[in-house]
């Protein structure tokens, strides 16, 4: 078990699915955890791994609005003055055959899953210092496109720009000593997957 004791982490997209578990097991590992999403369900979540003894907290942001992250990193900041490591995990997908996509499809899947990545990175990164890190979840779909799955043209793009983002934010910061990675995941059975394809399950 990885020991991250004293380090603040936020964890967007925590109330659910994949970052739920992050929330876990970092707790697990000693962090302090922000859990941020935009779904209420957050607060239930957070109460649930504090109770079997983890430090975490819910705070409501939608990774798309400026001020909303701005106000969250704030609030981090004046508790616990500092931020160590950031996991960029909220995720949109709209799942359509790409002539069904429309340009508003493409910008509400790349709001969430390249610009409030970058908006969040660019929020924290006063606040960082050498040691921190940054981990973006990605996809194979966006290195490889989504060989098993149609209709994930604007998310598969997405998940590959994210890719080149952190390959670019990696070299720029590392002079200051902050990691910035990414994992790229198969499918996992999440809620999300399950609401785009409902007939498949993840192996």
């Amino acid at each position: 078990m990885i020991n991250l004791k004293g380090q603040i982490a936020i964890i967007t997209g925590g109330a659910r699915g994949i970052g739920e578990s992050i929330c876990e097991v970092f707790c697990k590992a000693g962090a302090t955890v922000a859990l941020w999403d935009v779904l209420e369900e957050g607060v239930h979540t957070a109460a649930r791994i504090s109770k079997a003894g983890g430090t975490i907290f819910f705070q409501k942001v939608d990774v798309t609005s400026k001020d909303a992250v701005e106000n969250a990193v704030a609030e981090i900041i004046a508790h616990h003055g500092k931020i160590d490591i950031l996991i960029n995990n909220a995720g949109k997908l709209i799942n359509k055959p790409f002539p069904e996509l429309t340009s508003d499809d493409f910008l509400e899947v790349y709001k969430v899953n390249v610009f409030g990545v970058a908006e969040i990175t660019k929020g924290i990164l006063p606040f960082l210092q050498r040691g921190s890190h940054v981990v973006t979840m990605s996809s194979m779909g966006g290195i490889q496109g989504s060989m098993m799955f149609g209709g994930l043209a604007a998310y598969s793009s997405a998940k590959g720009a994210v890719i080149t983002l952190s390959e670019l934010l990696a070299e720029e910061y590392k002079e200051q000593q902050i990691a910035f990675n990414v994992l790229a995941i198969g499918a996992v059975q999440t809620e999300m997957l399950a609401e785009a394809f409902p007939d498949y399950k993840a192996p």
